[in-house]
């Protein structure tokens, strides 16, 4: 599973020309899902988002998380993380899970970081052409890969 977290001032998704998500102040997470995956990433990814301290306390310093900070968050499904790039200039997606995998793990993140932050997780639509609009508070921007914890 990977994950790109970027702190934003602001995030929203789009499709089709309305507007389906939107927050202020806290985390846009896109995330990708391959064939290996499973709960146990769910679980990794989420516990290790939560307890990211990127927020700035009161002397400017990152030191605080998402639920220090009430933040919150929009979850975009984002399958072109798996791109292979190897052979040619048209990526692949044979690492991205198929629909029978991803969706069932996409839920249970959006699920269980609900559960974790206190509150409700915004998201995109699974398999759906989006608009997502941002704006970067830093910038910060965070890659994580459950195939790499350490």
């Amino acid at each position: 599973m990977r994950a790109v977290i970027q702190r934003v001032k602001h995030a929203s998704v789009t499709i089709a020309g309305t507007k389906k998500s939107e927050i202020d102040n806290g985390l846009l997470i896109l995330l990708g899902i391959c064939q290996e995956d499973n709960s146990d990433d769910v679980e990794w990814l989420v516990k290790k988002i939560s307890q990211l301290r990127i927020f700035d306390d009161e002397n400017g310093v990152m030191n605080r998380s998402i639920m220090d900070v009430c933040g919150n968050i929009l979850v975009v499904s984002q399958f072109t993380l798996f791109a292979s790039y190897k052979k040619g200039n048209r990526p692949s997606w044979f690492r991205a899970a198929t629909h029978d995998i991803s969706i069932p793990l996409y839920e249970q993140f959006c699920k269980e970081m609900s559960h974790t932050i206190g509150k409700d997780v915004m998201t995109g639509e699974f398999g759906a052409n989006m608009q997502v609009e941002l704006i970067n508070d830093g910038p910060v921007t965070i890659c994580m890969d459950t195939k790499n914890k350490e």
